[in-house]
């Protein structure tokens, strides 16, 4: 009979509250919490002096003026392929931290992350830690719950807004800006922005938070491809845990009743029974089936610990999941349960399934210096290292002064009235340097080449300082020159700093009439 039955795609997500838990791991997290956000929300605010003609703050995005400060450093437009270098480095840092510990981006650095563990921080402050929580979540809606329900989203408000003002900060000055904001002056687009950012901060980190990396992040599921049975992940030591059980009291009690049922049903019947039970233990392990035999407890109590402090509700014992961040509050809550109990720690804890073999006969697993350092992770970190030396290499030898020459194409030329043949260029002109400074303008190729500059006595202009200029220029050729009788010959125009003695140039086209 087939069953009709309709199946939803979507899981409806379960609340999850996980419980506050301390050690190594949580105070990490907690420090780079403390770095990342700082960095966020104060770096807008450093200022940098370039001069008086260039803006003082260290980092900025201006997008008005096309340019990315970077404290000393300046990013021009036609300069991007320093950003393309920095996110190719980017890419190969991911790929370097996974392939040697798991996910530990997305456990520890990842801003869905980091605002999630900061929002849920505040919502322990107000509701409660775990069992609070719970009992809150249960209770019918009174005027409690809707005082602390509106608490809490206030300040998830106010994190957003803060979230979405130190994005819009990176954009233009400010100390500035927060002026314009506050007294009703700014752009549509930074309050829009700002709203946008808001909204978005307080419901992925509130409400969304686990089910953004489930389903909306891709991470998790092309993460396989840079992992190997060498990458130290979290993981739970089956060998050593199973069979778990409180004492393994109340187990061995429903071991024993199973049984004598069973051999009830074989006296019954005549046939053996299976040699594991046809339905799961209570939290048995799917990893490894708990068989009936009066072996001794493993060193896993089954106290589910591990599983009340994870954000993402798991229960890391069933194996590697892609649900799981590596964010290894399991392992600080599993810890904490071992030395209670008198058993060694590490029944969770970052391994390799190479060393699985070892430690399930005694042995003790390899080097964590031999796991993060082998021909895979060397590849990343050379590429990576690589990349970061060429960029370093083009930002010290990149001139500060620059030209672009685009020939004028109507007409090609022009005949003047003693014979000679004038061709007009469009030169642009770009001065890096925090002044003004005076530039000349030459051409090179033919001796009997001359230049000039539209609108100038001479050939030497003044470049405002950060700054590119357009000027006409005009090459001219005399009537009996051999660039005049010529349909085309190469030339090359050339730029000098007068006051550093940096030049520069670019080659083009001179067009002649052919005779």
């Amino acid at each position: 009979m087939t069953d009709t039955t309709e199946q939803s795609l979507y899981k409806s997500r379960e609340p999850i509250f996980p419980k506050r838990v301390s050690g190594r791991f949580r105070n990490l997290k907690w420090a780079i919490m403390a770095v990342t956000l700082g960095i966020y929300y104060l770096v807008p605010w450093i200022r940098w002096d370039r001069g008086p003609s260039l803006p003082d703050q260290a980092v900025l995005i201006d997008l008005a003026g096309r340019r990315f400060y970077f404290f000393w450093i300046e990013i021009w437009p036609h300069e991007f392929y320093f950003v393309a270098g920095l996110l190719i480095m980017a890419g190969l840092g991911l790929f370097l931290f996974t392939s040697a510990l798991g996910r530990v981006w997305c456990g520890y650095a990842c801003p869905q992350t980091v605002w999630t563990d900061l929002f849920m921080l505040v919502e322990r402050w107000i509701e409660g830690d775990r069992n609070a929580q719970l009992r809150l979540h249960r209770q019918a809606m009174s005027l409690r719950k809707a005082r602390l329900r509106l608490t809490k989203w206030a300040i998830w408000l106010l994190i957003g807004l803060g979230t979405g003002g130190a994005w819009v900060f990176y954009f233009a000055d400010a100390p500035t800006l927060l002026r314009d904001l506050v007294t009703g002056q700014a752009h549509p687009v930074a309050y829009t922005t700002m709203a946008i950012l808001t909204l978005t901060t307080f419901v992925f980190g509130g409400f969304a938070r686990e089910q953004i990396c489930i389903y909306a992040c891709p991470w998790p599921r092309i993460q396989a491809a840079m992992m190997d049975e060498d990458t130290l992940t979290v993981g739970y030591r089956a060998w050593r845990g199973e069979p778990r059980g409180k004492g393994n009291t109340r187990r061995q009690k429903k071991n024993k009743a199973l049984s004598l049922k069973i051999a009830a049903e074989e006296a019954a019947t005549g046939r053996a029974a299976p040699a594991y039970p046809s339905t799961p233990m209570p939290y048995a392990a799917p990893i490894l089936p708990q068989p009936l035999t009066d072996q001794p407890p493993g060193d896993c109590i089954d106290c589910i610990a591990c599983v009340n402090v994870c954000p993402m509700g798991i229960d890391i014992r069933n194996g590697q999941q892609m649900e799981c961040i590596t964010c290894a509050l399991c392992i600080d809550a599993c810890d904490d349960v071992m030395a209670r109990i008198g058993k060694p720690r590490g029944l969770i804890d970052y391994m390799a399934l190479t060393d699985e073999a070892a430690e399930r006969a005694g042995g003790t697993p390899r080097p964590v210096w031999r796991h993060v350092f082998r021909p895979r992770t060397v590849l990343y970190t050379t590429l990576w290292g690589g990349v970061g030396l060429l960029l370093l290499f083009a930002l010290f030898i990149r001139p500060e002064i620059d030209m672009t020459v685009a020939p004028v194409r109507n007409p090609t030329f022009v005949t003047l009235s003693d014979g000679a043949i004038r061709n007009t260029y469009e030169v642009r002109l770009r001065n890096k340097h925090g002044m003004a400074q005076p530039f000349r303008l030459s051409v090179a190729g033919d001796p009997a080449l001359r230049l000039e500059v539209e609108g100038a006595t001479h050939t030497t202009v003044t470049v405002p300082a950060d700054s590119t200029q357009l000027h006409k220029v005009h090459v001219i050729a005399p009537a009996a020159a051999a660039p005049a009788r010529r349909a085309r010959s190469d030339i090359r125009l050339w730029v000098e700093d007068t006051e550093s003695g940096e030049r520069s140039f670019e080659d083009t086209v001179f067009n002649g009439k052919e005779n």
